[in-house]
């Protein structure tokens, strides 16, 4: 899916001063209705390579309510700014984006297997997920999440199969590429595992624990030779 185009650039400080209220009172759905009563999220994206700082951030919180499949390129640049909080802003709403990437079906299957996984009943959640799969075949944040169900259950070459699959469908998932290094560095593949890692990484640099465990993969490399 792509972003309509439009040639209707925002002002960024007409976009700032119109969602202030609403980030104030940290309302939501304030925002969400005023984003979605006032402009397009090809209009939003378009705030994202702007100079105004204040407006990359909230274009990116705008963009975890109203964005679209269409909108996570120009996102996974924004992985990449130089100001901490439009990474952040950015890695949200690409999460929140990949959340909702099923059929309306398929998305609340997912969210049910989340919510299992979140009370640590995991046969519960992959059974979700594998419903969420069923409806939606192509739906990589189901596959990245079954994943992360079956790592969990140690179950790690189940898990690869479902990380591969999650990063052929989403190659910018950083989740599913971690999620591959994880899985390696149990199997004790360490070089397999420092490629994902590093993969991982130069989609989203900020991955702070990432980092830390290539590092520490690279001694356990170093000590072995």
């Amino acid at each position: 899916m792509s972003v309509p185009t439009t040639s209707t650039a925002i002002d960024p400080d007409a976009f700032v001063a119109a969602v202030k209220p609403a980030l104030e009172k940290r309302d939501l759905a304030a925002l969400l209705n005023t984003c979605k009563s006032h402009w397009t999220a090809a209009q939003i994206v378009g705030l994202l390579s702007c100079d105004h700082c204040d407006a990359r951030k909230v274009a990116a919180l705008a963009l975890s309510l109203v964005g679209c499949p269409g909108c996570l390129t120009e996102l996974a640049k924004q992985l990449k700014d130089t100001d901490p909080m439009v990474n952040q802003m950015a890695e949200h709403a690409m999460w929140n984006i990949w959340f909702r990437c099923g059929t309306p079906e398929a998305n609340h299957q997912l969210g049910r297997g989340v919510a299992a996984m979140d009370r640590r009943d995991i046969p519960h959640a992959i059974h979700h997920f594998n419903k969420a799969i069923t409806m939606c075949p192509n739906f990589a944040e189901a596959y990245n999440q079954r994943a992360l169900a079956k790592f969990l259950l140690e179950h790690y070459e189940a898990s690869l199969t479902d990380c591969r699959r999650a990063v052929e469908l989403n190659p910018d998932h950083f989740g599913a590429w971690a999620g591959l290094g994880h899985c390696y560095a149990h199997l004790g593949d360490c070089g397999r595992a420092i490629d994902c890692y590093e993969k991982s990484l130069s989609i989203n640099p900020h991955m702070c624990g990432i980092r830390e465990a290539v590092q520490e993969l690279h001694g356990c490399v170093r000590e072995k030779q």
